[in-house]
């Protein structure tokens, strides 16, 4: 398996997959600010990778959603695996999507729906029947409720909370600790208890 990103991230990653006894080849990223990670060594750039013709799978261990979507449409003719720590918790009817992360004492519950490339982090809960779109990071701590619909390339900050039947739009960025009892439209960017829209990420 080969890693995009070589910072904190992708240190956590890099440890998960180790955990699991995982083979990992190597890390590639645009900075190269040392040789190795955890004694993996970072093999070149991403646009080194993407001119080479290779059957390794790749996750790519970026937290920021948009340049996550970014990396995944450079390397596109690739295929994405899901890294899932052997601590967390996925009900076995979730239907799961490509490039997920799910990290240590992370819990998916019965019926949700995961998107592809989503960071479920760690300690994060996501009760039953949550829609989670793409390029979607629940940051550590979060909790959702169950029938929570979340769009593609949202941020839930550390240690929100959203409670049941909640509707929050894509590209949303809800600060941390933030207790969200109100749906959330396309692109608001919302914080506090409970939680308001102080403005919209477009303007």
């Amino acid at each position: 398996m080969f890693i995009i990103g070589s910072g904190g991230h992708a240190k956590v990653i890099l440890d998960m997959l180790l955990l699991s006894n995982s083979i990992v080849s190597g890390l590639w990223d645009d900075r190269i600010e040392k040789a190795s990670v955890l004694g993996i060594p970072i093999l070149g750039t991403i646009d080194e990778l993407s001119s080479m013709q290779t059957s390794e799978k790749i996750i790519i261990a970026v937290g920021d959603n948009t340049t996550r979507k970014a990396i995944a449409k450079r390397l596109m003719p690739f295929s994405f695996a899901n890294v899932i720590h052997p601590a967390s918790i996925i009900s076995k009817s979730c239907l799961l999507g490509t490039g997920i992360v799910a990290m240590a004492n992370s819990t998916v519950n019965v019926g949700s729906t995961i998107g592809n490339h989503v960071i479920i982090n760690t300690n994060a809960s996501i009760d039953h029947d949550c829609q989670i779109g793409d390029f979607v990071h629940i940051s550590p701590n979060v909790a959702l409720a169950g029938n929570v619909k979340v769009g593609n390339g949202t941020h839930i900050g550390i240690g929100s909370a959203v409670i049941q039947g909640i509707t929050i739009g894509e590209n949303v960025v809800i600060g941390a600790g933030s207790v969200i009892v109100r749906d959330i439209p396309d692109h608001g960017v919302v914080f506090g208890n409970p939680g308001r829209i102080r403005k919209y990420r477009n303007e």
